[in-house]
């Protein structure tokens, strides 16, 4: 009895993480669409108080008040924490010159879509240096005993990229192999975006 009990429960375990995996990609192209103006807004606003004074930014928690930002100088990477209302913030982005009303409307977009991190990351293209802007969400997505929660990731890219037949991204026109990024295969939106679902946020 016991056993079976238990052979019931290990099949109803399965039958949910294939559920899980298969519905997990159609959502997140879902919560684009459904996002879509808010997500490319949050990359616009970003890259352009990022072109000003490089930075990074993490949400810790659910509920989206603890923050971290990372401040990028010539040769040291300075992380700080604070609540999103305390007024130490204010005072240390005023130090690295950082705009204030800038990082106060990004970090309200951040929270209205669950976005957990924002970074820009640097990648190779035919040994030419590049950049993409590296977007991760906590899904929405049900979570289940024993299933690991997922997080949407978006990468914008500033350049159109190249898939293969099934919208899998490639690491090149000439390079026919599947480009990686942070070890995830990544989706096709449009030519500039793409997507993948994670257990990992960054």
């Amino acid at each position: 009895m016991v056993t079976k009990l238990w052979s019931g429960i290990f099949l109803i375990c399965i039958i949910i993480m294939q559920y899980s995996c298969s519905e997990s990609k159609v959502i997140a192209s879902a919560n684009y669409q459904k996002n879509e103006k808010t997500l490319d807004s949050i990359h616009e606003l970003y890259n352009s108080l990022y072109n000003q004074t490089p930075f990074s930014l993490e949400f810790n928690n659910k509920s989206f008040d603890d923050l971290y930002i990372a401040i990028y100088t010539d040769s040291i990477k300075y992380i700080y924490q604070f609540g999103i209302t305390e007024k130490k913030m204010e005072d240390t982005l005023q130090k690295y010159n950082v705009p204030i009303a800038g990082i106060k409307q990004l970090v309200g977009l951040l929270r209205k879509v669950h976005c957990s991190w924002i970074t820009n990351l640097d990648y190779y293209e035919n040994g030419i240096q590049k950049k993409l802007t590296y977007i991760s969400i906590r899904s929405l997505i049900p979570t289940f005993p024993f299933i690991t929660s997922k997080y949407f990731i978006l990468t914008y890219f500033e350049q159109p990229q190249y898939y293969d037949s099934k919208g899998r991204l490639m690491a090149g026109k000439e390079i026919r192999k599947l480009r990686q990024i942070n070890n995830e295969f990544f989706y096709r939106i449009n030519d500039k975006l793409a997507y993948t679902v994670s257990e990992k946020f960054r």
